[in-house]
């Protein structure tokens, strides 16, 4: 008997030996399945667009390619351009042709930031009806690859835009753009777009719902080709003439460009933003190759956002003195200041939106404005200078005796603008703090915070909830996408 006990309690542990071998192959085949499953819902999920004319338009080296490009942009003239770029029309040919153009568009886009990047280009290849978008989720480049926007998905499903591949394997039009956005841009995603038979201010009015303020919008296109050198010329003046002046007509009528679909919906969506063109340069493949015999245009034109020109320290000065004699007068003896409209500073004269806020002892005793200009600036500030002293009901009226304690701020606002968004998240997304002042708007009640309240309320959620109570709305009123959202920026000075 005990030997039968002492042969069952060696099987026993031979069998536990076995099972948990056969349970730790089971859990390491199981972990190496899972890490086999990752890797393949990875490669599923990536689909890149490999680049296609790599090596021919430029160079396949990394190292070749940045310093090709480097070398452009170093020796491309820097415009001084008042305002910020939202729009380009970039060459492209191969880069030994057209490269040292490009670099003067691209030049321009240094140490600026754009979350995405609308490119849009000509079919070379393919003809087909529409606007085409990849189906591919980054584009690659020997610089190394470029997401797509996430919202290329909603435009996917906009009727005008289709997904056809064949117009996207070997069009350069689009993919030469790419090298050049990543040497002087960080941190950005692509709309990349190739139109086929499509009407350029259709495509406008789609791209418009998308397009924002940290958008940038290229049409890639090359002018006349195979021109003579002196005929090429005559007729690439019709189009950089036209498009930076957004004369349709003649853009239409006398201009030759390959990619004129591109070129004339970055030219209605610059009519609608109210963006202003500039021609950076222009040459033909005689001037940067040599054959002069039939030569190929290239041109790069800029647009961009006007900002408003900075209040001048005399012009500050100025106004501030105003508020200050204004409430002087008013609060003492109910009169307003006689002021010699000949001594007034033309740029005071101008029709703007302001705030005047006053502060005592660091804390807010008043805030009232005008949003949208209604008067002229300076007259702007004498009411709105009483109206904050007097009928702000957040506080009780302020009197003649407090005006020593009482420090001035004045607030000059750029005409607001609505900001289109899809979702909660992508409101926050767009929303920039202490650079934008919001305003919330649903039905007949609406409120307003300028740029400065992000310094009391740095989260964006808070901040908005904050303003929708403000509004007499209920807190997540921005949540909800029936609320309109407008934004402005302000120039902010104060008495020292």
């Amino acid at each position: 008997m005990k030997d039968k006990k002492g042969i069952l309690i060696v099987i026993s542990i031979v069998l536990c030996i076995i099972l948990s071998l056969l349970f730790s192959m089971s859990k390491g085949g199981m972990k190496e399945n899972k890490t086999q499953e990752i890797k393949e819902e990875k490669i599923m999920e990536e689909r890149v667009r490999k680049a296609a004319v790599s090596g021919r338009f430029y160079p396949s080296d990394e190292k070749a390619l940045r310093g090709m490009i480097k070398g452009y942009i170093e020796n491309a003239k820097e415009e001084k351009i008042k305002g910020r770029i939202r729009g380009l029309v970039s060459p492209h040919a191969g880069y030994i042709f057209s490269g040292r153009v490009a670099a003067y568009g691209y030049k321009q886009l240094l140490g600026g930031r754009y979350r995405e990047v609308f490119i849009l280009g000509p079919s070379h290849y393919v003809r087909f009806k529409g606007a085409s978008i990849a189906n591919a989720t980054h584009y690659e480049t020997p610089l190394g690859k470029v997401r797509l926007s996430e919202r290329v998905d909603d435009l996917r499903r906009e009727p005008l835009i289709i997904s056809n591949e064949f117009a996207h394997l070997r069009e350069h039009s689009l993919e030469v753009q790419i090298p050049f956005l990543q040497e002087v841009l960080d941190n950005f995603t692509i709309i990349p777009i190739v139109t086929g038979d499509v009407d350029p201010e259709e495509l406008a009015e789609v791209l418009l719902r998308y397009i924002d303020d940290d958008s940038l919008v290229i049409a890639s296109s090359d002018l006349s080709h195979y021109h003579p050198y002196e005929k090429a010329i005559e007729l690439d003046k019709n189009c950089i003439t036209s498009i930076p002046d957004l004369n349709f007509n003649e853009m239409i009528n006398k201009c030759e460009a390959c990619g004129k679909i591109p070129i004339l919906t970055l030219m209605y969506i610059a009519r609608e933003k109210g963006w202003e063109g500039k021609l950076l340069n222009y040459n033909n493949s005689g001037d940067t190759y040599g054959d002069k015999d039939r030569v190929v245009g290239y041109s790069s034109i800029a647009f961009y956002e006007k900002m408003e020109e900075e209040i001048e320290e005399k012009d500050r000065k100025f106004l501030l003195e105003l508020a200050r004699e204004t409430l002087e007068k008013y609060l003492k003896n109910g009169s307003k200041p006689v002021v010699d409209e000949g001594k007034i500073p033309e740029k005071l004269k101008e029709m703007k939106g302001c705030f005047v806020t006053l502060e005592k002892n660091h804390q807010l005793r008043g805030c009232i404005g005008h949003i949208l200009p209604q008067k002229r600036l300076y007259e702007c500030v004498i009411e709105n200078a009483i109206n904050a002293a007097l009928n702000d009901p957040r506080f009780p009226p302020v009197r003649y005796e407090e005006l020593k304690d009482i420090e001035i701020e004045i607030s000059v606002l750029s005409v607001p603008e609505k900001l289109n968004y899809n979702s909660a998240e992508d409101l926050l997304e767009k929303l920039t703090p202490l650079r934008d002042g919001v305003i919330l708007k649903s039905g007949w009640r609406q409120a307003t915070y300028l740029p400065q309240v992000w310094e009391q309320i740095p989260r964006k959620e808070d901040f908005l909830s904050s303003l929708c109570r403000k509004g007499y709305m209920p807190g997540d009123c921005w949540r909800k996408g029936e609320t309109e959202v407008y934004v402005y920026r302000a120039q902010v000075f104060r008495e020292e």
